[in-house]
């Protein structure tokens, strides 16, 4: 089925949508896009459901040619301070600050969100496959964080970030349990099977 252009016609419209609430390291990445009304992507849709080649592709589609585009990163340490959603939250609030046209309406995927100031809102549960502009912020924030953890493995290669991208993998845990955590790793979160232990030394 194909992605709506828009929730109501003229109106000006930011999709929002986030990646990386359900890793264990890293930061949680949050996107805005402001689509043309005429900007219609037969290609697009949840970056979940298409290619990494296809998201690339997309991606530099998007930032091209979007009316408006914004990236937000929130560390692991914030994450651990406020909690993933609120963190989550607070990435897609950054991004639709950086926007550099102001949007006068905000779709945002999933069905938690508080509310940003003075432009008003609508929730979309599983929005980035109904309509083009989250499914345009969930590819840049997707790309964006890949891209984000790929580089991050270049100094903790151990943690295999450039395959799994700080999710919770098998090969991922292996590797804590025998490394230990690093300072990417949300330590709140459960990085290891409750019967296991991790090493003390946090340093890496």
């Amino acid at each position: 089925m194909a992605l709506l252009p828009y929730a109501r016609k003229g109106r000006l419209e930011a999709g929002c949508d986030e990646a990386g609430r359900g890793c264990i390291a890293g930061p949680v990445v949050a996107a805005a896009v402001i689509l043309g009304p005429d900007q219609e992507l037969e290609t697009l849709n949840d970056s979940k459901q298409i290619s990494a080649s296809v998201r690339e592709s997309l991606y530099d589609w998007i930032v091209e040619n979007a009316l408006a585009w914004a990236i937000a990163f929130v560390d692991p340490r914030t994450i651990e301070k406020i909690n993933i959603l609120h963190a989550s939250i607070l990435a897609m609030h950054q991004a639709v600050a950086q926007l550099k046209t102001t949007p006068e309406y905000l779709l945002i995927d999933g069905n938690r969100f508080r509310p940003y100031p003075d432009i008003p809102h609508e929730c979309v549960i599983k929005g980035d496959g109904k309509f083009q502009s989250i499914a345009a912020a969930s590819i840049l924030a997707k790309v964006a964080r890949d891209r984000y953890m790929k580089d991050l493995h270049q100094e903790h290669p151990a943690y295999h970030w450039n395959r799994n991208k700080g999710y919770p993998t098998l090969e991922h845990r292996a590797a804590i349990a025998k490394m230990g955590p690093s300072i990417h790793h949300r330590m709140s979160f459960q990085l290891l099977p409750r019967q296991l232990k991790l090493p003390l030394d946090s340093s890496m």
